[in-house]
């Protein structure tokens, strides 16, 4: 009887081990689905100084590194979208294809053809995620940057940017939808459940920014604190800012986003703060900034007669794996 037992476990265990021998790895599939000429537009060495250089604008007015969706065949887009599906939660991935298509609504609108292309949205990977357990990916294109750093079983997923041009669609089969609307509602809800004078705290100034302050820098420092202390707000208030908080880390794959959020729980909350620019209501320009002692999360809604919205997530030493790739390079010299 033990060893008809014993069969039985060491067959289990050899089918846990050959399932994660089969289990899919969307990245490993799509490397080695593209040609050398494909390879040698989307993969670049770790430390390639452009990696840090990301932007939102569209490819006609940004010159980007990598391949872009339009270069690859019907296959390789399928598992391009399983990489995107793998790095992103379900959530995530569907705000991303959202704003993609929206390059289609604006060619609807009369805009620029060429400048206008969802297909112009280009994967990068940096080191060799086929062999080594350290390597980063980046997806970008006209308002996305989505930037993931990898070792081993962690990734840091910074700088995270998401645009949407026009937030609401305002003709069309579509008219009315609109793109980021939950980022900008939870926003609208907080200031406006504060009163009087929380109010007066969390409005920092009058006149809307016209877009994010940090922009594309590749590393930041802290901004002054501005607005509203997370100590000053009432316990309802306080779910609603970490309500945000946890919108726009829901982008991630829930281990990521939990592992992330729990991080900012265990950081001094006192070093919290939520800052509003402008109206309180939809139709006129607006911003908010949460920023706390590792990240900035800034809103803005101003452009097009506020009809154009930009979010990002930074995380101020771990935007690009930084500390991750210290940690990586410190581990592997001390042995």
């Amino acid at each position: 009887m033990k060893r008809v037992y014993l069969v039985i476990i060491l067959g289990f265990v050899g089918l846990v081990v050959a399932m994660q021998l089969l289990k899919p790895d969307p990245v490993k599939d799509l490397l080695n689905s593209l040609s050398p000429e494909q390879k040698g537009k989307v993969i670049y060495d770790l430390d390639d100084p452009k990696k840090q250089e990301w932007h939102f604008f569209p490819s006609t007015m940004f010159n980007r590194e990598g391949l872009p969706l339009k270069e690859m065949n019907a296959a390789q887009k399928k598992l391009a979208h399983s990489v995107l599906k793998s790095m992103l939660s379900k959530s995530g991935y569907e705000k991303t294809l959202e704003i993609m298509e929206l390059e289609n609504v604006l060619r609807s609108m009369g805009q620029d053809t060429v400048m206008r292309d969802p297909g112009k949205y280009f994967m990068s990977f940096y080191g060799d995620p086929i062999n080594e357990d350290l390597w980063s990916m980046s997806f970008e294109g006209h308002h996305l940057s989505l930037n993931f750093t990898v070792s081993g079983d962690e990734v840091i997923a910074s700088p995270r940017f998401f645009g949407a041009n026009p937030a609401m669609i305002p003709e069309g089969p579509r008219k009315g939808d609109r793109t980021l609307a939950t980022e900008e509602d939870l926003g609208f809800e907080l200031i406006n459940a504060l009163d009087a004078s929380q109010q007066q705290k969390a409005i920092f100034q009058t006149e809307s920014f016209k877009d994010i302050v940090s922009g594309n820098l590749p590393e930041i420092d802290p901004m002054k604190p501005v607005g509203i202390n997370y100590s000053e707000l009432k316990p309802d208030q306080q779910k609603q800012l970490i309500g945000i908080i946890d919108l726009y880390l829901s982008n991630m794959p829930s281990k990521i986003a939990s592992e992330r959020r729990q991080k900012v729980m265990d950081e001094d909350l006192s070093d919290l703060y939520f800052g509003w620019v402008g109206a309180k209501a939809l139709g006129s320009a607006h911003y908010y900034r949460i920023q706390a002692k590792t990240f900035l999360i800034e809103f803005d809604n101003s452009q097009n007669n506020a009809n154009h919205i930009h979010t990002v997530w930074r995380d101020f030493e771990s935007d690009f794996g930084r500390d991750l790739i210290r940690e990586h390079m410190a581990k592997a010299h001390s042995h």
